[in-house]
């Protein structure tokens, strides 16, 4: 039987870390006929969570009491009346934006997004329509799949989200750093025979991507023009066909200068920060290439994310250290601190 009360946390106001409140009797939801009650047992963070507690910090509206966290997985304990797809036991994790089932995302699907608009996953148990949820791969354990929502399934739909743009064998790949996204992009990109060409300012890192399968390694401290460098390590040096790009305003100029004519920027993150000195169209005109901005990615992206995650038995690049839910706001810290490596995990007892 479900107990009546739970341990969550909550956002209120914009004072930074301040902001998380931590609730351990919180009323348990109560679920409708198209729900199913999930009972949590691990998360993730993502770069988004530490920016929406700050003042102008996120760029898309957020509401005040909302629960954080948009990547979750646990076993459902109870299922409404017309759930179909779904009975008691099953091991779910979240659906980033709860509204973005299929095909573009809408303005109106946009705003369905967990821990912003809708309350998240840092809590013991949540409700979602049954729709909201997706079944976890079988070769991952409730932590592994609590690393999916936000980072993987944006990695998927930068490389397969564009119909006849997709990631081929033999394509190179460029990623940016050793976050979440870069190393699900690095890990998707070498199952599908791509080559990899990764950047980092740490050698102590540089050697971790290169047991993960990195073709090239390029310290963007060492090598300012490293979209230069990317491309001339291409095999015909025309470039590569996918940029992974999370570093935002401060990196996409070298993104360009990498990127080969016809391929693909997706521009995901902001992590580096804000810049007044930026490409222009006439740039994006004269490399001829397609630039464009990807918020996560749908449910059946997320479903085909979860038969490639089984048939190449990949497995999330995780932190050492994981957190208990009652120690969020120092996880909170040690991402922002950039001590992690890969996914940060929350496991959620109970």
């Amino acid at each position: 039987m479900v107990s009546q009360t739970q341990k969550q946390w909550t956002l209120q106001g914009k004072n930074g870390f301040d902001s998380l409140i931590y609730n351990e009797n919180a009323p348990i939801p109560k679920i409708g006929e198209n729900e199913v009650l999930v009972k949590f047992h691990g998360a993730s963070l993502n770069y988004r969570d530490l920016t929406i507690p700050i003042e102008g910090g996120y760029p898309i509206p957020t509401n005040d009491g909302v629960v954080p966290g948009s990547d979750g997985a646990g076993e459902i304990v109870e299922v409404g009346s017309k759930v179909t797809k779904f009975k008691k036991g099953d091991r779910v994790y979240t659906l980033f934006n709860q509204g973005h089932l299929s095909g573009a995302l809408t303005p109106s699907a946009g705003m369905t997004g967990l821990g912003g608009q809708l309350d998240g996953t840092l809590r013991q148990y949540g409700a979602f329509l049954e729709l909201g949820v997706v079944k976890i791969p079988q070769n991952l354990d409730f932590l592994e799949a609590g690393t999916l929502s936000c980072a993987a399934l944006t990695a998927w739909n930068a490389l397969y989200g564009i119909e006849g743009r997709s990631l081929k064998p033999g394509d190179y790949v460029l990623t940016q750093g050793t976050g979440g996204v870069s190393m699900f992009a690095l890990q998707l990109a070498k199952a599908a025979g791509a080559k990899v060409i990764a950047t980092t300012s740490s050698a102590v890192k540089a050697e971790k991507l290169k047991k993960l399968g990195a073709d090239h390694i390029i310290n963007y401290r060492e090598e300012p023009n490293w979209g230069d460098v990317a491309k001339s390590l291409t095999g015909d040096q025309e470039g590569v066909a996918h940029v992974v790009e999370v570093g935002g305003p401060t990196t996409v100029a070298q993104s360009l200068k990498a990127v080969r004519m016809d391929g693909v920027i997706s521009i995901i993150g902001y992590i580096g920060g804000q810049s007044n000195d930026q490409p222009t169209f006439q740039d994006i005109l004269m490399h001829n290439c397609v630039v464009r901005g990807i918020m996560v990615g749908s449910r059946d992206q997320l479903e085909a994310l979860n038969r490639a995650i089984e048939a190449n038995d990949i497995h999330p690049v995780v932190d050492d250290k994981v957190f208990i839910l009652s120690e969020l706001k120092e996880a909170y810290k040690y991402m922002w601190d950039q001590k992690h490596f890969g996914k940060l995990r929350i496991k959620i007892e109970h």
